[in-house]
């Protein structure tokens, strides 16, 4: 069997519902939108939580307490099991060499190296932030872990 030659199972594949062809398709008049109003034109639709104008729940409500999540510090992960598929040329690993390589993104600043996997070669390797694991693992392979 070929990818050209798969079908469909029965069923599968439906036919377009085409509204606003007269009555006798089913979908014809109001097109499936009901009667007048905001609901039945064209973009008309109400955002989450709209309650016609009166005062919202999510209002009415006292907000209370607080929490850090806006202030968090996101680290991009890389394991060190990434670490060992990289070229064998490279000796030096920061942030803008696991971009190029498709690790990490290119504008991420901040990288977190976590000991998943292992690692045989010495890489001088510059991150924001290190696992003991980590950590452990490149020394004990003749590497270096420097925090940036």
């Amino acid at each position: 069997m070929k990818l050209h030659e798969l079908k469909n199972v029965k069923g599968a594949v439906h036919r377009k519902k085409r509204v606003g062809c007269g009555e006798g398709g089913g979908h014809g008049k109001t097109s499936g939108r009901g009667g007048k109003g905001q609901t039945a034109r064209s973009g008309g639709s109400i955002r989450p939580g709209f309650e016609g104008g009166q005062m919202p729940l999510y209002r009415k409500l006292p907000q209370r307490g607080f929490n850090q999540y806006n202030f968090r510090t996101e680290f991009a992960v890389v394991n060190l099991r990434d670490l060992a598929d990289l070229d064998a040329s490279i000796t030096e690993v920061d942030a803008g060499v696991l971009a190029q390589h498709g690790l990490v993104r290119k504008d991420e600043k901040l990288v977190k190296i976590l000991g998943d996997g292992e690692i045989s070669r010495a890489l001088k390797v510059t991150a924001a932030k290190f696992s003991e694991s980590a950590k452990a693992k490149l020394e004990k392979a003749g590497g270096q872990a420097i925090v940036a």
